[in-house]
C-alpha cells in the first residue's frame, strides 16, 4: 500500500476518529429527522428513498385503513436487506455505524414535536432538499450512510463504476410516481424538486464516486507518478510529446482518480513540478480496474 493510504488507514481506525463520526453522524441524523418533521411533514412531501417510502406507507395506511403507523418500525422493516447487503458487501464498520444513523433518525422522527417554518411549497421543495442533501453529505464523509437506497447506490457503484446518484434518482423517481398516482400529483412532482435539490447538494459536497482524468504536462514524469500513487493509490500512463513552440521534449502523464482526490494530486503535483501544467477533466465512466477504496 501506498504511503499515503497507510496515513490515511491509520488515521480512519483509532478511536478518536470513530468518536468523531458518531458524533457527525448523529448530528447528521438530528437533521434528517427535524428535517422531516418540519419541511417534509409541512408540505406533505414524499422525499424518495427508503424515508420516503417509509412515509408512502404510513399515508396509505393512514387514508385508506385510518391506522397511524410508527415511522421507526417500518422504516426499520425496510432497510433490513439494505443492511444485510452492506455486511455482505460493503463493511461491516460502515453498516453498523449506517445502522445507528436508520436507528436513532426513526426514532427521533417518532418523538420530535411537528414545527411549521414555512407553508410555501417552493420554499419547502428547496430548502428541504437541501438540508435533505446536506445531512446525507455528513454520513457519507463519516463512510456511513442514512440507510435504504444509500446502500443499494453504492453497492452497484463499486460493482459497475457509475455515479451511484443517477441510480438513487432513479429508485426514487419510481416512488414518486407512486405518490402521485395514490395521492396528489402536486405533491409528488415538489417532491421531485425535493429530490432534485437534495441529490445537487450530494453531488457537489461528496465526490467520492464521481472520477477525474488528468493530463499533466511534466518534466518530472516519474516523481509525479509517484505523487499521484502516494495521494490515490492510482497509477497513470506516460506518453511522450513535443512542445510545439519550443521544440523540446515533454511527458504528458494522463492518470483517472476521483474527484475528491483530484485537488490533493494536484496541489502535490504543482509541488514535485511547479513548472507542471495540469488539465482536469470531469469523467463520465470508467471502464477496466479502476481502485476504489474500500468502505471499512
Amino acid at each position: 500500500m501506498a504511503i499515503g493510504s497507510q496515513k490515511e488507514a491509520k488515521r480512519k481506525s483509532g478511536w478518536s476518529y470513530l468518536f468523531v463520526r458518531l458524533i457527525v453522524i448523529s448530528f447528521a441524523s438530528l437533521a434528517i429527522a427535524m428535517n422531516i418533521r418540519t419541511f417534509v411533514h409541512t408540505g406533505g412531501l414524499i422525499p424518495g428513498g427508503a424515508s420516503g417510502l417509509t412515509l408512502l406507507i404510513q399515508e396509505i395506511f393512514k387514508k385508506y385503513f385510518s391506522i397511524q403507523l410508527p415511522y421507526t418500525v417500518i422504516n426499520l422493516l425496510i432497510n433490513a436487506v439494505p443492511v444485510y447487503i452492506g455486511f455482505r458487501f460493503i463493511g461491516k464498520k460502515f453498516t453498523l455505524l449506517s445502522c445507528w444513523v436508520i436507528l436513532l433518525t426513526s426514532i427521533l422522527t417518532d418523538i420530535l414535536p411537528p414545527y411549521v417554518v414555512t407553508r410555501d411549497p417552493l420554499l419547502i421543495s428547496i430548502f428541504g432538499g437541501l438540508i435533505n442533501g446536506f445531512a446525507i453529505s455528513l454520513c457519507l464523509l463519516m463512510d456511513s450512510t442514512s440507510g435504504g437506497t444509500d446502500f443499494i447506490s453504492i453497492f452497484l457503484s463499486e460493482r459497475r463504476g457509475v455515479d451511484s446518484f443517477n441510480i438513487t434518482l432513479i429508485i426514487n423517481a419510481c416512488i414518486l410516481a407512486a405518490a402521485g398516482l395514490l395521492f396528489d400529483w402536486n405533491k409528488a412532482l415538489y417532491s421531485i424538486l425535493f429530490q432534485y435539490a437534495s441529490t445537487i447538494a450530494i453531488r457537489i459536497l461528496y465526490r467520492k464516486y464521481q472520477k477525474a482524468t488528468l493530463f499533466i504536462v511534466t518534466n518530472k514524469p516519474k516523481e509525479v507518478c509517484e505523487a499521484i500513487y502516494n495521494i490515490s493509490n492510482h497509477g497513470a500512463t506516460l506518453l511522450e510529446g513535443e512542445g510545439a513552440y519550443e521544440h523540446c521534449e515533454r511527458y504528458v502523464v494522463y492518470s483517472v482518480v476521483s474527484s475528491a482526490e483530484s485537488s490533493r494530486v494536484t496541489n502535490i503535483v504543482k509541488k514535485v513540478d511547479p513548472e507542471a501544467f495540469v488539465n482536469v477533466l470531469k469523467t463520465e465512466r470508467v471502464h477496466g480496474r479502476f481502485y476504489q477504496r474500500p468502505a471499512d
